[in-house]
């Protein structure tokens, strides 16, 4: 393990989307965990993700008196995953992490997090501990870290992970490879620098409600396979061929029962189950090739992951800051 790297420059980013009855509790929280631990040279980057109340206005009113703060502002709703990107784009700490505005991933993981590094890893992941959440939604998280594991990533966390630090060096070629409709989580994941994780209990939510909904978890589903493994096109391959010989053995078994027999009738239903089958095979294939034509034409075309409309400097400079804590 290499040597540990002894930093106390942290840059937290923070995507925001119509989080308006939420910004005092946060930015409350967030000036009294940095005056707790003012040993800590904080960096705060408020992304607006195309927020349609006045989350922008009331981050802008807020005092933030114990850390150093900006806000960027896309021009419209990119997703999360290109708001975090847009963060990683503006910081200038050694280390980088993220949260959310609701903080229900406790701001005290900054410090574990950032002990773990300093034992010489690269990149820290923080995953919840067994908590009360719907059948559904537990479902999918096992389902989707079992299908991970085994077709994309041996080393995805069991229980997967919300919160991930980093160091410089891997913001560095995050930076460098900005993609388009992939998971920036999977990305850092698949680097290979070495890693660890941690555990944590979710805390309720103060605020508003969860923006992680059903389109986004089957966006993120999507998004996470065909970005990150061959395992869809594997699959329709499979499947061609195990149609293939079914076929192969079915046509045998027709010719030789009518020779020898002479008791198939023909009709209309078996040919329809066949059509049927045969086309749902036939355009599920094409559904998954054409999400990989889709985002080769995508890539191909280079358009901006994300496009910046604002930034706003909330505090210009750290003795400004200072100036606010001892006033």
């Amino acid at each position: 393990m290499p040597d540990p790297v002894i930093t106390n420059s942290v840059t937290v980013i923070i995507p925001i989307f119509n989080e308006y009855e939420g910004i005092p509790f946060l930015v409350e929280s967030l000036n009294d965990f940095f005056t707790e631990n003012s040993d800590l040279d904080a960096e705060v980057i408020f992304v607006n993700d195309g927020s349609k109340d006045n989350s922008v206005e009331r981050l802008s009113q807020m005092k933030h008196k114990s850390y150093s703060a900006k806000l960027i502002s896309l021009s419209r709703n990119f997703g999360s995953h290109a708001a975090l990107r847009a963060g990683i784009a503006h910081a200038t700490s050694e280390l980088i992490c993220f949260n959310y505005a609701d903080l229900q991933d406790p701001l005290e993981l900054i410090l574990e997090m950032k002990n773990k590094i300093e034992e010489g890893n690269d990149i820290i992941w923080a995953h919840r501990e067994s908590t009360k959440v719907p059948f559904a939604e537990k479902t999918f998280s096992r389902s989707y870290a079992y299908l991970m594991q085994k077709f994309a990533f041996a080393n995805f966390p069991e229980k997967g992970f919300d919160i991930v630090m980093f160091n410089r060096k891997v913001a560095t070629f995050v930076n460098r490879n900005v993609e388009a409709n992939s998971s920036i989580f999977l990305q850092i994941l698949g680097m290979g620098f070495n890693q660890t994780s941690i555990s944590y209990k979710k805390r309720e939510r103060k605020t508003g409600v969860s923006k992680w909904t059903l389109s986004k978890k089957i966006k993120l589903f999507i998004d996470s396979f065909v970005a990150f493994s061959y395992a869809p096109i594997r699959f329709v391959t499979i499947v061609g061929i195990t149609m293939f010989f079914i076929g192969v053995l079915w046509t045998g078994y027709i010719i030789l029962r009518k020779l020898l027999f002479h008791d198939l009738v023909s009709g209309w239903p078996a040919l329809i189950s066949i059509l049927m089958i045969g086309f749902g095979v036939t355009n599920i294939s094409l559904g998954i090739i054409a999400e990989y034509l889709w985002r080769t034409l995508d890539a191909s075309r280079r358009r901006p992951v994300f496009i910046i409309d604002e930034i706003i400097e909330l505090n210009k400079s750290k003795t400004e800051v200072r100036h606010l804590i001892e006033h």
